[in-house]
């Protein structure tokens, strides 16, 4: 048997449960040994019951019966009864009736969880059950549980396991000796045999250290290998003009922050080497990103001037409404220094006439400084004289979508990412290893931090109260849900049903409308510029108005469903309004009446979006920086990326690595998940 091997080579395997491996992503060997358990639990420390006290417990006791009922709002509650020679305990689950069939009376369990007082009873609630019968005799041990799938539990993945150890103890290693020495690791073998097998509690850690760190070093290791690619690139040099810096600053409604100017000159710097620049800038919703990327491009239209040779600059958003208003935005900037006739605008949603006529200025140099969305690459675009590309929420494209921009230059411009999501400092080293990252973290001076509740739904008059007085005092509110329509899957309020409720009912006397992204692209600009206008009070939406938009007179935000947002979402969501010098209010409904998560409760006290995203990290993994559509792609089975330490050291390994000259082709699965994480990670 080999690690390529199919599976059906392990003995006991057929066709069907080749299938139900299949499922769960199991086709070779080496899949299954890579199959790492989700949690532990740990039989090696047995207590007898005359002996338990509160806390995590473990027993080797017999059921003596068991029992399941119905409870209130339709909650079960299975009971039994274990014993053991000294004495007896209750066990309790709840919503587990299946518990009542698969316990049988005069069996015995190892019996695993919280000892706990409930309602004046002590009990081990929600604890983990395994027959005695399924370990060796007298022998109780730190037992992996692994994600199961109809038909295949963790024990018949134990019992293949068990099938494939003389395997595992021959798989090669996957990092340089001088590395494993440095870092103190354990080899790459044992630490695969002892994540399914642990002998000891510390033996379970330093294999987690070990395989964490080789994920770690792989990840750091792709970014520096695309860093470094870039160096031997060339890109025209921007002077920099102290001139036509301070004649910008000077025009601007508003002071610069600190941060701003010392980005701005990191940019300028950047911009005058001959390497191209790839710049990223993260800033919490309204710390003033445009502001600072529309220095830059004035910076690149006056040397272009200077030269006679028409500098371009590209911003490219993800949305139309966004295009839309980066391009207005930036029109109102340039205009009092002379640039604004230099900014155009090219999005899918303009008619035929409009992009002809585009495309006809862009080629004749009047329009210089283009703004669109991935209009700008599939429309036939003149990019010759292209110097700098400014790409808005840029882990929202993929890097060919960001390459074509390049090939259309027909060089290597400048790159300028923006992102309003805040990115935690390991994920800045990891996946974002390949960009020089500026950190935009000071909030405009008038800006006042927003007033955050969570409500529940029978607090909603009450809600609905405070927001007309607001509505009633000239400001407008924003009202998100997390669907379209009612659907049977998700349980929450839609935007057609609150825009029923709102515009027929709650707040008849006031002007509603509806947005989502099943609209046609200019009803929606429509939607969007009555409201901007105030010519709508209410604007319903779905999470459309995620990212950028700009309402300064909205000083309301209702999240319906907020339980259905993640972490950075709702964040996003809430920062789109007391954008203004009015107080700004946030209200989250939670779906039901139940106790607040976690996560809500962070909402609700901190308006910090670095330590949201810390936070939004540890709960839901590296998947959530890119959304929903993108879990799971990282494939980080075993490290955390909240583990700074690690991070660090499995950077600079990885630098060392390169600085050593060492050949990944010597390393086989090491470049095969470079390989990977260079195309997952959608790196530049």
């Amino acid at each position: 048997m080999k690690p390529g091997d199919s599976v059906s080579v392990i003995s006991g395997v057929g066709p069907a449960l080749v299938a139900k491996l299949a499922a769960i992503g199991v086709r070779t060997v080496a899949d299954l040994l890579r199959y790492y358990p989700r949690r532990y639990n740990d039989y090696s420390d047995i207590s007898l019951i005359a002996n338990v006290a509160p806390g995590q417990v473990t027993i080797e006791a017999e059921i003596k019966q068991v029992t399941g009922r119905y409870v209130r709002r339709g909650m079960h509650v299975t009971e039994a009864v274990a014993s053991d020679s000294t004495g007896s305990i209750r066990l309790v689950w709840f919503n587990q009736p299946y518990r009542a069939n698969s316990l049988k009376a005069g069996q015995k369990y190892f019996i695993s969880g919280v000892f706990e007082l409930r309602r004046q009873r002590f009990a081990m609630t929600s604890p983990s059950v395994e027959l005695a019968s399924d370990f060796p005799v007298n022998t109780a041990r730190i037992i992996p549980v692994y994600r199961e799938t109809k038909g295949l539990t963790s024990r018949q993945i134990r019992q293949l396991l068990a099938r494939c150890l003389s395997v595992a103890e021959t798989l090669s290693e996957t990092l340089p000796a001088w590395l494993i020495k440095d870092q103190k690791l354990m080899p790459h073998s044992e630490a695969v045999l002892t994540m399914h097998f642990p002998g000891s509690v510390k033996q379970l850690d330093r294999a987690r250290i070990r395989l964490g760190f080789e994920e770690v070093f792989g990840l750091s290791l792709a970014s520096l290998t695309v860093k470094r690619a870039l160096v031997g690139e060339k890109a025209p040099p921007v002077p920099f003009d102290p001139a036509v810096a301070q004649d910008f600053v000077k025009h601007m409604p508003f002071a610069l922050t600190d941060g701003q100017r010392k980005v701005a000159w990191q940019i300028f710097t950047d911009m005058q080497a001959s390497e191209p620049m790839n710049r990223l800038i993260e800033g919490d919703v309204g710390s003033g990103k445009t502001v600072v990327a529309a220095m830059a491009a004035v910076m690149v239209l006056h040397h272009g001037d200077k030269t006679g040779h028409g500098h371009q600059v590209a911003l490219m958003a993800p949305t139309e409404l966004l295009a839309r208003q980066h391009a207005e935005t930036l029109y109102k900037l340039l205009e009092p220094i002379g640039y604004h006739e230099t900014v155009g605008l090219l999005v899918g949603g303009m008619k035929q006439a409009q992009k002809v006529a585009a495309r006809q200025q862009i080629q004749e140099g009047k329009i210089r400084f283009m703004v669109g969305t991935q209009a700008l690459i599939q429309e036939s675009v003149d990019m010759r004289a292209l110097e700098l590309i400014i790409i808005d929420e840029q882990h929202r494209y993929g890097v060919d979508q960001r390459k074509e921009l390049m090939r259309k230059a027909g060089h290597m411009p400048h790159v300028l990412n923006l992102t309003a999501t805040p990115i935690p400092r390991s994920l800045a080293l990891t996946l974002y290893g390949e960009l020089d990252v500026s950190i935009l973290s000071e909030k405009p001076a008038n800006r006042k931090p927003i007033i955050t509740k969570i409500v529940s739904p029978n607090s909603r008059a009450a809600v609905y109260k405070k927001i007309d007085a607001e509505l009633a005092a000239g400001r407008q509110l924003f009202a998100v849900c997390p669907v379209i329509q009612d659907s049977e899957t998700i349980k929450a309020t839609s935007a057609e049903q609150l825009y029923e409720q709102f515009a027929k009912k709650d707040f008849k006397h006031r002007r509603v409308g509806l947005l989502h992204g099943r609209l046609k692209p200019a009803d929606k600009n429509k939607i969007m510029e009555q409201f901007v206008a105030h010519e709508l009070d209410i604007l319903v939406s779905t999470t459309v108005i995620e990212v950028g938009v700009d309402v300064p007179n909205a000083s309301v935000m209702l999240i319906e469903g907020a339980d259905r947002f993640g972490l950075a979402q709702a964040h996003q969501l809430r920062g789109r309004v007391g954008r203004g010098a009015d107080q700004g209010y946030c209200y989250l409904m939670t779906s039901d009446s139940s106790a607040p998560s976690r996560r809500l409760r962070a909402l609700e006290s901190s308006n910090d979006g670095f330590k949201l995203a810390e936070l939004d990290l540890e709960l839901r993994g590296p998947g959530a920086i890119y959304g929903t559509s993108q879990h799971g792609e990282l494939d980080l089975r075993i490290a955390k990326l909240t583990d700074i330490h690690l991070i660090v050291a499995a950077r600079k390994a990885a630098e060392a690595f390169l600085k050593k000259g060492e050949d990944l082709l010597q390393y086989p699965d090491l470049n095969a998940q470079v390989k990977r994480y260079i195309t997952v990670t959608r790196l530049n």
